[in-house]
């Protein structure tokens, strides 16, 4: 039961991750582009950042929480099938970039917002942009190992 209990929410928290970054990136960044002029669209955009990066923190701690559980329970990596360490390797660098994301370009974001440095925040947010982008392609890639190598 604990395994189930580990897979949903591993997988609950892997949809908030990259879903959240698909919402980011293709409605939330286009709508704020199309209606706010500069000043506020980068204040609306680091204060979402904000909310959503509260979430991806908890997502991702526990997205390595609950996978090393069930590499645990399978009995460990020498056990499991080669899509797991796949996922694991990909996982790892997502959160690397994450992290990037989180204590350098996106401090810089906000700091350039507080400051009214409207040029230095969007070259910030549009680095967290290219960065996202990068991320939701390895999530994408993630998904596919996950669900393609159990079809295999």
């Amino acid at each position: 039961m604990s395994y189930v209990i580990a897979l949903f929410i591993h997988l609950l928290c892997a949809a908030f991750w990259v879903g959240g970054m698909a919402t980011m990136h293709f409605a939330v960044r286009p709508s704020a582009v199309a209606t706010l002029e500069p000043p506020l669209r980068l204040r609306m955009m680091a204060a979402t950042l904000r909310r959503f990066f509260v979430g991806v923190d908890a997502a991702v701690t526990l997205l390595f929480v609950t996978g090393v559980t069930m590499i645990l329970a399978a009995g460990g990596f020498r056990a499991v099938h080669w899509r797991i360490e796949a996922m694991m390797s990909i996982a790892i660098v997502m959160a690397a970039i994450y992290v990037y994301i989180r204590a350098s370009v996106f401090r810089a974001l906000r700091r350039a917002v507080d400051e009214s440095a409207w040029p230095a925040a969007a070259a910030r947010l549009n680095t967290v942009r290219q960065l996202v982008m990068v991320n939701l392609a390895l999530g994408v890639v993630v998904f596919g190992v996950a669900t393609m190598g159990r079809a295999g």
